[in-house]
């Protein structure tokens, strides 16, 4: 069950067309680029994950040389920062369970701010594992909702995907993270070209957050969290009604 978040990253998405947004987006994936070819090699057909940051640059249209560039400086063929995975549990307003996945070259730092944030915003930083349990690493495929509904399930199904939710403004897969990228391609193959492929936590049950104020509270906090230059993603297991999500402006 996508919920909620889903919508809310579809609504991120349509915001960060903005320029500052998009500097933003594209800093981040070349981070992720950096780590991947760091720990796995430059060789894209040899390196699934530095394959699936590949294609989700090129879905955000950073430009060839600049992924290119990134996987040299990750590999050790061009001087750079070294970059660690980080990660981070805890809690939203009304008991929201969130994890932050980041990539920092200052753990102590990037702790202390991910702390603050959730402190300022009516959160709490738990414990490792806290929250985890509570979500599943998934693929997940994003398909325009201009291509049959039918038609990507036929396809997604046939290339080993496990579900198809309608996100209102496209379809979303979920296949077993090992399977992304076969089903992408044969969505590809198909004709239906996707326009993003990730790997995400998926939520195992949701919370129900229906008072305006407090679902205001909770998008604040992952909004915050979003926008810190070491996050490279959020994921949540509230359950917004899209007409409260509608009203909120940030």
């Amino acid at each position: 069950m996508m919920s909620g978040h889903s919508k809310w990253a579809t609504t991120k998405h349509r915001k960060a067309a903005v320029d500052k947004a998009r500097a933003k987006v594209f800093a981040k994936l070349i981070r992720q680029l950096e780590v991947a070819a760091r720990d796995g090699g430059s060789d894209l057909s040899a390196n699934a994950t530095l394959r699936t940051m590949y294609t989700k640059a090129r879905d955000a249209s950073v430009p060839i040389d600049t992924i290119e560039r990134a996987i040299k400086r990750g590999s050790g063929e061009l001087e750079g920062v070294r970059y660690e995975s980080v990660s981070y549990e805890g809690y939203a307003p009304a008991g929201v369970a969130v994890m932050v996945e980041g990539l920092s070259d200052n753990r102590n730092r990037t702790g202390a701010e991910i702390r603050n944030l959730f402190n300022k915003n009516g959160g709490t930083l738990a414990e490792p594992g806290a929250v985890s349990w509570q979500f599943e690493r998934k693929g997940v495929i994003g398909v325009p909702r201009s291509f049959d509904e039918d038609r990507v399930m036929e396809v997604a199904m046939e290339a080993g995907a496990e579900d198809l939710d309608d996100e209102e403004e496209r379809w979303a897969v979920t296949t077993a993270p090992g399977d992304l990228m076969a089903v992408r391609h044969a969505l590809d193959e198909a004709g239906l070209e996707p326009s993003s492929s990730d790997l995400a936590m998926v939520p195992t049950t949701t919370v129900e957050v229906v008072g305006e104020s407090e679902a205001k509270r909770v998008l604040r906090l992952i909004e915050a969290l979003e926008d810190h230059d070491d996050v490279q993603a959020v994921f949540a297991n509230f359950d917004i009604p899209d007409a409260v999500m509608a009203t909120y402006q940030g």
